[in-house]
């Protein structure tokens, strides 16, 4: 086994840890599933702290570039780096121990456990406790002892990031939160996610196919066209220039 594989899996990186590296890092990055490929060495760089959003038509990739980060695809080429560290042929669950979170598009709660018990199965030690996520949520805690399947589909999606932050990641991916739900949930949700960009420490990557709320919630945004990157700059500049971001994106959402 490679030296950096053993020296990464007891790399842990608490939020608000100082650090020069970036928290997030693909270099030249192609991947897919099997033989398909599907990003094209793509470069991106996070850093500790920051958030950014990923938007684009559907099939373009950006789900495929956040299942790559966490090793749910094949890596035909290229370096994945978490702070530094080569995590690029670490199983999941090791680059979860090492500090990166996921949402993903399908939740993928427990049905058959609590919500409390989904919560507990997923914690580590940190800032990110049972009460500060009931605190970021307060509908949850009114539904503590409630199953997964007895949920709405708002709540199993705030249920998906409760528990994806009391594992406490330094880097948390999310894919699509906001899809199939109805506007007053979206809106709670974006209103969460902007707290969490503003308390800062946790590196946020958000892909979202409603543009204008992924550009209202992060002020960095990339632009993917069938796997690559097309955009990376200020989400202001999309904001301000809707024929840019239709000729980027070919239709606007939202």
């Amino acid at each position: 086994m490679p030296t950096c594989v053993r020296s990464t899996s007891a790399r842990r990186f608490p939020v608000g840890a100082v650090m020069t590296e970036p928290a997030l890092a693909l270099d030249d990055v192609s991947a897919g599933y099997g033989e398909t490929v599907v990003l094209e060495r793509v470069r991106l760089s996070l850093a500790a702290g920051e958030t950014l959003s990923i938007i684009g038509r559907n099939g373009v990739g950006k789900s495929t570039l956040l299942l790559t980060a966490m090793g749910h695809t094949t890596l035909h080429g290229g370096v994945i780096r978490l702070h530094g560290a080569d995590i690029s042929r670490l199983p999941t669950y090791r680059r979860v121990a090492s500090g990166l979170g996921f949402v993903p598009q399908e939740r993928e709660i427990f049905p058959s456990l609590t919500l409390r018990e989904n919560l507990q199965v997923a914690a580590r030690p940190g800032p990110w406790t049972e009460r500060a996520v009931f605190e970021l949520f307060p509908r949850l805690a009114e539904r503590a002892e409630n199953r997964g399947n007895q949920l709405s589909g708002g709540e199993q999606q705030m249920l998906a990031i409760a528990r994806a932050l009391v594992g406490n990641p330094s880097v948390l991916l999310m894919d699509e939160p906001s899809e199939g739900l109805a506007p007053v949930i979206v809106e709670e949700l974006a209103r969460a996610v902007k707290r969490l960009t503003e308390e800062g420490g946790l590196a946020l990557v958000l892909v979202e196919q409603n543009s204008r709320l992924a550009l209202a919630m992060a002020p960095r945004a990339v632009v993917m066209d069938r796997g690559r990157i097309v955009y990376d700059g200020p989400s202001e500049t999309l904001r301000n220039d809707p024929v840019k971001l239709e000729q980027l994106i070919g239709v606007v959402k939202g």
